[in-house]
């Protein structure tokens, strides 16, 4: 018996994140990309029109808040589950998502490798069928959905400091050189130079030569702001989308979009 795919709809108004989550969840077997809506609106109209499992849903969108929308989904009979896609840290926010079926929380930014482990607890979730033995059968099941911890990053490296840098380097869109990223984060000039090259190796970050009149040229690193193969865990081919959905750009590198 072939399991049939868990549909999602992505809810992003950026078109270069849209685009990005597209991509990336076509690369996930078991799970194929229905969509994509910029607005509420939008959303409830796709979903008036197409089966969808699962929402990849922004919270700041142009004519709602995210978890409006997802109240006023429940309210009207949709039992689709929610996986928020934000750069939104609020915990009440958090606990709000959690009483109108937000299964998941991916913090921006991210590595296809985080979203793709995040569908795949998803998928194990929805795969728990019967009645449970007793109450470790149940642990079991709802322990699916929760992350071990962090996504591992390289020894000697933290995500505190790596969200720093990486919000620097984002705000500087002709780019900085390794002692100015370290200057704006408040890090030693080695340790900046670490981290960028974390980035630039996840596919996030580029880095070029800049010559000057004298001497050896010096790095500039710049944010790159859409997603690539080259990516952590990413893998080839694209979401397939057709009846109308928009189908995506070529993949790049990527990172997702700014706050939202």
């Amino acid at each position: 018996m072939t399991t049939e795919p868990i549909r999602v709809l992505v809810v992003e108004d950026d078109p270069v994140a849209a685009d990005a989550h597209l991509l990336y969840v076509g690369r996930v077997p078991g799970f194929t990309a229905v969509g994509a809506a910029r607005t509420g609106a939008e959303a409830r109209r796709m979903l008036e029109r197409t089966r969808v499992d699962l929402l990849l849903l922004d919270l700041h969108l142009p004519d709602t808040h995210g978890l409006q929308l997802a109240r006023s989904l429940r309210a009207a009979g949709y039992r689709a589950d929610v996986i928020a896609v934000t750069s939104a840290r609020d915990l009440a926010v958090v606990r709000e998502g959690v009483s109108l079926g937000v299964v998941q929380y991916v913090l921006k930014p991210f590595t296809f490798a985080t979203l793709r482990d995040r569908l795949v607890r998803y998928a194990e979730f929805r795969e728990a069928e019967g009645e449970a033995s007793g109450q470790d059968e149940v642990d079991r099941a709802l322990a699916a959905l929760r992350a071990p911890g962090p996504a591992a990053l390289p020894k000697g490296l933290s995500a505190p400091t790596l969200e720093r840098v990486t919000e620097v380097l984002r705000q500087r869109e002709q780019g900085l050189t390794a002692a100015g990223v370290a200057e704006a984060a408040g890090i030693s000039r080695i340790t900046a130079r670490r981290y960028l090259e974390h980035l630039v190796q996840a596919g996030r970050a580029a880095r070029n030569p800049q010559y000057g009149q004298v001497g050896r040229p010096e790095l500039i690193y710049r944010w790159v702001p859409v997603a690539a193969p080259g990516d952590p865990g990413a893998g080839p081919g694209a979401p397939g989308t057709g009846g109308g959905i928009r189908r995506p750009t070529p993949p790049r590198p990527y990172g997702p979009s700014a706050p939202s």
